[in-house]
């Protein structure tokens, strides 16, 4: 089969951690032809529909032969090919990292209309759209924390007077970034809140903080609505409150606890209903953090860990879907 991965670009891509690249290792392995762009060079041509000038991806035997967590230097021969349409693809995988952005929702719009054409796209532009990473969580309350979202100031403060002890967050973040917790004592409060809404202008999350993330940030990854037999607990280091790994957390690969289980069977046919073949759920403390449907990661930490071949299980998903 014929797999277009839309992503950042592939000489970014690090192999002995990166997910994107496993998918690539096991596709690759199975046979399967891949080709690579960046969504910026989607276009909508008149006559021809959504089209795409790919680089086609060549990976290296020590590639191929590589296991999770190892760095391959050269692992990949790739040259510019033909235009083709998105729906002459078998498949095309969204994989754009976060901002979820004006440039990214364009992206996705670009990817619907390629879906009209005959484009079998995962996950779905549609349910991308629909499921912003930070405020996905709202339709599941019983499995959250205490949860705001605003950007009036005097809102985020009567919040942080009730919960006392907060975590405060941009909406288009990621790995962490522009994480602040604020304690009882305030301090900071106000230069914070006027940094992450600047000025009340751009909306913001706040979270109770949950001590819990002591033991871990737990990524669990739903794979065609079913959750993956263990999570990659992301453990804060040197004083932190983020456990993410671009953060410095450490990840351990840990058994799915009942309350995550309970979450992730409860959430994982709905989400599949939807169109999301991929879904890595955020769990502190058996409470729902995060939903995050753009490029879920930790297939690799996960399977050099416990053994389990997230990859391959992707991969397998995603056949059964193509027939």
């Amino acid at each position: 089969m014929d797999f277009l991965v839309v992503a950042d670009p592939f000489s970014t891509f690090k192999t002995h951690k990166d997910s994107t690249f496993a998918m690539l290792r096991e596709a690759a392995r199975r046979g399967h032809h891949l080709w690579v762009c960046e969504p910026w060079q989607l276009r909508s041509e008149p006559g021809h529909g959504v089209r795409v000038t790919p680089t086609r991806l060549h990976l290296s035997l020590d590639a191929l032969n590589s296991h999770a967590g190892q760095h391959v230097p050269d692992w990949v021969q790739a040259a510019e090919d033909a235009t083709r349409r998105l729906a002459d693809f078998d498949a095309v995988l969204m994989r754009k990292d976060p901002p979820f952005d004006a440039e990214y929702v364009y992206a996705t719009h670009l990817l619907s209309q390629a879906e009209r054409e005959g484009a079998k796209v995962f996950n779905r532009p549609a349910a991308l759209r629909e499921h912003p990473e930070k405020l996905a969580i709202l339709e599941f309350p019983q499995f959250t924390a205490p949860t705001l979202v605003s950007r009036d100031m005097a809102a985020l403060r009567a919040f942080h007077a009730e919960q006392q002890d907060l975590i405060f967050k941009p909406l288009d973040g990621m790995g962490g970034m522009g994480i602040f917790r604020v304690k009882a004592d305030a301090l900071n409060l106000g230069a914070i809140l006027e940094q992450l809404t600047r000025d009340g202008t751009q909306t913001i999350m706040a979270q109770r903080y949950l001590p819990q993330i002591s033991e871990g940030d737990k990524r669990v990854l739903l794979i065609d609505g079913v959750p993956v037999s263990h999570a990659l607990a992301r453990i804060p280091q040197g004083g932190e409150v983020r456990g993410n790994l671009a953060a410095g957390g450490k990840g351990v690969a840990l058994p799915l606890t009942p309350r995550e289980r309970e979450i992730a069977e409860f959430l994982g046919p709905i989400l599949a209903a939807r169109g999301l073949l991929l879904v890595g759920l955020d769990v502190i403390g058996g409470h729902l953090t995060e939903i995050n449907v753009t490029s879920p990661t930790c297939f690799q930490e996960i399977s050099a860990q416990a053994g389990v071949d997230v990859a391959a299980l992707f991969v397998d998903a995603l056949e059964r879907h193509l027939g």
